[in-house]
């Protein structure tokens, strides 16, 4: 059974949580419709643990799930193929992940990244903008691969304090978002950072160490973690050390 979906005028806050469609509904996690994208709306979702997420031709759609998808931080599962590819990727000149450097670009290519079975994309036009402009108020940020000055891969993610939402990830190149992935993760474990949103669940997501977390702490870890101080957005090549060996200790 599915109740009758909120429709939010601009200045409506949003309904409890606890309201969002359960898993017998064609859409479960669903919470509300309408509203604006503006950054007030977008940071204020965010702290309620609250994301849009809608196609062309839909107006804006509010999700909470109920199981929340999260990535503990020190539970991030390092394959053996992807160790070799970061040690090849930390010892090889022209490769450096940089922080913040090309928001614009990283969102664009993530929008614009094919979609098997799909003909469009979510991160519709007006999310473009929206993030852009979330990023320039510093609640958005990129975690981007470049090799040889080329920008090969990365993902962007919005961040309240030390509470950190994984939003999407592209690469132009193999490995490229994984990458971009694992520093966000020495990122966060040098920063305090205990996990990283990653809204549903997914058999790639689930293969790196994600797992599902109750709606209820989810939103208490939120409430937490976005009264810290917000981190320190950068990278350094020493970062590493969170997920690999000091190659002169090795």
């Amino acid at each position: 059974m599915t109740t009758s979906l909120p429709w939010l005028e601009p200045d409506d806050p949003f309904p409890p949580t606890d309201g969002a469609w359960g898993a017998d509904s064609p859409a479960p996690g669903l919470l509300a419709a309408g509203g604006t994208l503006g950054v007030p709306r977008l940071v204020q979702a965010y702290a309620q643990g609250v994301f849009p997420w809608f196609s062309t031709g839909q107006p804006i759609l509010w999700w909470s799930p109920d199981p929340r998808m999260v990535l503990h931080v020190q539970e991030f599962r390092l394959h053996r193929s992807l160790r070799r590819v970061l040690q090849r990727f930390r010892a090889t000149p022209g490769c450096e992940v940089r922080i913040d450097s090309d928001f614009s670009a990283v969102i664009h290519a993530c929008a614009n990244k094919p979609r098997a079975g799909q003909s469009g994309t979510w991160i519709v036009p007006s999310m473009v903008a929206a993030y852009e402009a979330l990023h320039a108020a510093g609640h958005a940020h990129s975690v981007e691969t470049w090799v040889n000055g080329q920008l090969v891969g990365g993902l962007y993610c919005v961040a309240l304090g030390r509470a950190v939402f994984g939003e999407s990830m592209f690469a132009h190149a193999t490995d490229a978002s994984k990458i971009a992935l694992a520093a966000l993760v020495c990122l966060c474990r040098r920063e305090g950072v205990p996990l990283i949103d990653c809204q549903q669940n997914t058999g790639h997501l689930a293969s790196l160490g994600a797992r599902e977390m109750e709606r209820s702490q989810f939103l208490n870890h939120v409430a937490r973690a976005r009264q810290d101080p917000a981190c320190t957005w950068k990278f350094e090549p020493v970062y590493w050390t969170e997920l690999l060996p000091n190659p002169s200790a090795a």
